[in-house]
C-alpha cells in the first residue's frame, strides 16, 4: 500500500488543480523557474560551508577535538568510538553519513556501538548546513543563540541516545 502513496497524492494533486481550473504545467514551469533563482541565491551559503567542513577536517582539529573530548564523551556515556561522528554529524551529511558506514563494517550492525549510532544519526540533522540554507532566505543574519542551541541539541541527544540504548 505504501508504495502507491505518491501516485495517489500526485493524482490527487491533478484532480485538485483541475477542480480549481488551474493550468498545471505553467504552475509547474513557474515552480521550476523559481527554483532556480533559489539555487543561485544559496549556492555562495553552501560553498561556504563545504569549504568549513573540509577546513576543520583536513586541519586535523577534528581529530585533536576528538582525542580531547574522548574522556569526557566517556563519562557521559557514549562509546570513545563514536566520538568522531558525533563531532563530525553537525557539519557534514555525507561525511557522517560515510563514517557512520564504517562503524556498522567494523562493529557489526548488532552491535551497541552500531545501536548507538544509528540512533545519534537519527536523532540529529547537520546544524550549520541546514542553517546556512534556512538562515540564507530569511531577513535575520544575527543568528545570536541559534546555533549553540542546535549544537546543545544534537549533543544532548547523542547522550540520551547511549543511555536508551544501553538499557534496552
Amino acid at each position: 500500500m505504501s508504495a502507491f502513496i505518491i501516485p495517489i497524492f500526485i493524482l490527487f494533486l491533478f484532480i485538485y488543480a483541475f477542480c480549481k481550473k488551474t493550468d498545471t504545467f505553467f504552475a509547474f514551469t513557474k515552480g521550476g523557474k523559481d527554483a532556480v533563482g533559489l539555487i543561485l541565491e544559496i549556492i555562495p551559503f553552501i560553498v561556504a560551508i563545504l569549504v568549513a567542513v573540509e577546513l576543520f577536517k583536513a586541519s586535523g582539529l577534528l581529530v585533536v577535538l576528538c582525542n580531547m573530548m574522548s574522556p569526557v564523551f566517556s563519562f557521559l556515556g557514549i562509546p570513545p568510538e563514536l566520538v568522531h561522528f558525533v563531532f563530525l554529524k553537525p557539519f557534514s551529511g555525507a561525511g557522517s553519513l560515510a563514517l557512520y558506514d564504517t562503524i556498522v563494517l567494523e562493529y557489526g550492525t548488532a552491535s551497541y556501538i552500531t545501536r548507538v549510532a544509528s540512533a545519534i544519526a537519527g536523532s540529529s540533522e547537520t546544524v550549520f548546513y541546514i542553517s546556512a540554507i534556512y538562515f540564507s532566505k530569511t531577513k535575520i543574519k544575527n543568528l545570536g543563540l541559534a546555533i549553540p542551541i542546535a549544537l546543545f541539541c544534537t549533543f544532548a541527544s547523542a547522550i540520551l541516545a547511549a543511555w536508551v540504548c544501553r538499557i534496552m
